[in-house]
């Protein structure tokens, strides 16, 4: 267990949520403070209170002009400067490309759905490691991307992007490693008007997917228990 035992969780969208991530945390022992992003909220966060932080996925750009958002890029900073752990998955992994200096920007196109995920040697030794496939299927929902400072580690790509890096004591992942069916049917009816206008269907992302929900589910548990075990490290 760490310090405090306390896990600051901040959602940019409701249904965008721990999934996994949060029953891995209860199971143990950890509390988890779970706030939807607001500004007021996020500047009320005391990082000394907290084991760890995560910050979510939402559909908005990280170069939007939210308040919030520019609040959540000043607690990663705060984050790694006081070397309190983050980890950001989708949106909160481009607020801490963003926060340590990279550049977000609409990639080439939409990754959504489910796709390979190459772990580069860097990978395999902290994040990834002892996930049992360097070449590995993960769930994707993300438009944008991001190019990284020098002293960022990359540690996972796709054929078209950087699917997760490390910077100091930030880690970031592009991709969802956290979802379950019910977490992709309700983003489904939400993000509707994206999959109309990509031509996907909802029924692709779920049916006969049962062994990839199984093989994420393994790659959450192995990624959740390094990034707790190893990344103070």
């Amino acid at each position: 267990m760490g310090n405090t035992n306390q896990i600051l969780c901040i959602r940019n969208i409701e249904i965008e949520t721990l999934g996994s991530l949060g029953q891995y945390l209860l199971d143990d022992g950890y509390t988890i403070t779970d706030i939807l992003a607001n500004k007021n909220a996020i500047r009320s966060q005391k990082l000394n209170q907290y084991d760890f932080v995560f910050i979510l996925g939402g559909p908005m750009s990280v170069n939007d002009n939210y308040d919030f958002l520019v609040e959540e890029k000043k607690l990663i900073q705060s984050a790694i400067e006081h070397e309190v752990p983050v980890l950001g998955i989708c949106l909160g992994s481009q607020l801490i490309a963003s926060a340590c200096g990279g550049l977000v920007y609409k990639g080439l196109r939409k990754e959504i759905g489910w796709g390979n995920v190459d772990i580069t040697d860097s990978g395999l030794n902290s994040i990834f490691r002892d996930v049992p496939n360097r070449r590995m299927i993960a769930f994707h929902w993300h438009g944008d991307t991001f190019s990284l400072p020098n002293e960022t580690e990359v540690l996972a790509t796709s054929d078209l992007y950087i699917q997760a890096f490390r910077y100091k004591c930030a880690v970031g992942i592009q991709f969802h490693l956290e979802v379950d069916k019910q977490m992709i049917k309700n983003w489904s009816k939400c993000y509707q008007r994206e999959l109309t206008a990509d031509k996907i269907s909802a029924e692709s992302l779920l049916l006969d997917k049962d062994k990839k929900f199984s093989e994420l589910r393994s790659l959450s548990k192995q990624v959740y228990t390094n990034f707790k075990n190893y990344l103070r490290n």
